[in-house]
This record gives C-alpha cells, structure tokens and sequence, in this order.
C-alpha cells in the first residue's frame, strides 16, 4: 500500500527563500559580475582615468591662469552696461531674429514639402522628394555662404540685408527639408483606417488630410519639431561666418575688445542655453495643451467635418 508524502511547511518556506536569493547570485542578462580581480582591476582603470583628467584640467588652469583669463577683472565688462547694449542685445537680437524667421518659414516649407510627397501625383512627389533630398544633403553653412554670395553677386537684396537674408534662407531651406520628412512620416504612421473611413463618408483627400490627418498627426511630430526648432536656433550663429551679427560673432567682439575671450564665450553658452531652454519650455507647454485638447474632444471626425463631407 502506498503512502502519500505530504512537503513540510517548513520545507516550502526554505525552498521559497532559495528560489529568491538565486538570482541574486547568478550573472546578470547584460553582463557578467565581476570577480575579485575584475573589480581591482576597474578600480585601478577608474583611479588612473580621474588622475589623467585631473591632470588635463590643471593643465588647463595653469595655462589660463598664465594668460589671466581667471582673474575677477575679466569678468568686469559684463557688469558695464555699455558692453551689453553695445555687443550683446544686438547679438542677442540678431539670433532670436533669424531664428525666428527661419523656424516660421521652415515650418510653412516642411508642411508644404511633406504633404506634397504624399501626393497621389507622381511628378509632384518627384520633384518635393527631390528637393527634400537636396537640401538635406548640403551642409548649412555651406548653403549660407553660397547664398551669400548669390544675393550679393545679383542684388536681390540691399546690403544690409544680405547675411540675414542668407542666414534665413539656408536655415528655412535645411530645416525644412528636414521637417517635411517628419511630417510625412507622422502622417503615415497614422492608422490606415482613419483615411478609409473619412473616405467612405465622402471626404475629398483635401478635407481628409485638413480635418482627420494633420490635427494627429502635429501632437505626434510635435516632440521631433521641437528638436528641429532647436536645432535652427543653435545653427543661427553659423552666421558669423558671413558677418552676421548674432550673439557668438558679439561675444568674439566682446572677447577681442576686452581680452576676455574665456569669460565672453562663457557668457554666450549661458545666453545660448537659455534660450534654448525657453524655447524648449514654449513648445512642451504648447504640445501638452495640444495634448489635453485632444484628450478633451474625444472624438476625430466631428460632425462638421462629417456634415461637410455628406454635402460634398
């Protein structure tokens, strides 16, 4: 006759415990834990690469001490008004302006770009993928220098005008390119089924991509955009290569005047970081208001849209 074993309390709770300390032990998926000697010897790999940086930035120190680049009286300057109303507002302003312009056009550009490679006639998404491809395979600062030059060889614009103009220009044309490949991919990352369905009630591609595409798909290419929108603003003071006057080309002048060059670039990467930031917090703000709304609405197709199409 058989007998059954019934397992012990005891015996399942020590099985338990087992089961959850071996993973502890065992290697991780990533990588494999070190052992005694593994763990000196990056130990000692780590201690020689801080003493080698450690090193190079009292190297750096001591040859900026020796130029007196540290000194308090380098930092003087900016706590002159006149150096601030002199180089660095109109540098300031300089950057915020052909950024500015330049976001706004690349914007209107991509849009434009991007729908048009979405279009059902060949020779127009042709010559959009063409022109897409072209500009974003030239480098900005070359495009600006060309420009430059072009502008000033025909006189399209007068010559106070010039850098700016080819600042704008090479900016809007870059970007923009850029910007239309984001929206064409955040259209087509769309469902399949939305553009069905609004033709099925009678939607032309026009209304389609007006009322059901483009309201989705800016909230999911807002967060590449903005990346975008940085991008240009950083890339604005490539202009100093042509004589733009923008807030790197014044704090070189700054630099040049005073003999602060450290303390004077300093000072640009503080204006440039903020307002890079500030344009970051505006279009994060803007994308969770757009978010929210959404969210609010609830539906896609709304009667309007659905009462303009029936009455097509």
């Amino acid at each position: 006759m058989s007998t059954v074993q019934t397992p012990t309390p005891g015996a399942d709770a020590s099985k338990s415990r087992t089961t959850r300390k071996a993973p502890a032990d065992r290697a991780t998926v990533l990588y494999d834990a070190p052992g005694p000697k593994a763990k000196v010897r990056n130990n000692i790999l780590s201690g020689v690469v801080l003493a080698v940086l450690l090193l190079g930035a009292y190297f750096v120190y001591v040859k900026l001490d020796e130029k007196g680049q540290l000194t308090s009286a380098k930092w003087d300057p900016f706590t002159e008004s006149t150096t601030w109303t002199t180089y660095l507002i109109p540098g300031i302003q300089g950057t915020v302006v052909a950024a500015g312009l330049s976001i706004v056009f690349a914007l209107i550009l991509g849009a434009v770009l991007g729908i048009a490679r979405l279009s059902d006639h060949k020779p127009v998404r042709v010559i959009a993928g063409f022109v897409v491809e072209l500009f974003r395979a030239i480098p900005v600062l070359i495009l600006m220098i060309f420009l430059y030059q072009f502008f000033a060889e025909y006189q399209v614009f007068k010559s106070r005008y010039l850098a700016l103009a080819a600042v704008v220009t090479g900016l809007t044309l870059y970007n923009g390119s850029v910007i239309a490949e984001i929206v064409r991919s955040g259209i087509n990352s769309l469902p399949k089924g939305q553009t069905e369905a609004a033709k099925a009630i009678g939607l032309r591609k026009g209304q389609i991509m007006r009322m059901i595409l483009l309201p989705q798909a800016v909230t999911a290419m807002l967060p590449a955009i903005v990346s975008q929108m940085v991008v240009a603003l950083k890339d604005s003071a490539l202009g100093y290569i042509i004589g733009y006057v923008e807030v790197v080309r014044s704090g070189q002048q700054v630099g040049a005047f005073y003999g602060n060059f450290l303390p004077a670039l300093i000072i640009v990467a503080i204006i440039m970081i903020a307002l890079n930031s500030l344009l970051t917090y505006v279009a994060t703000a803007l994308e969770k208001r757009l978010r929210r709304g959404k969210k609010s609405t609830g539906v896609v197709l709304t009667g309007d849209a659905t009462q303009q199409g029936l009455s097509t």
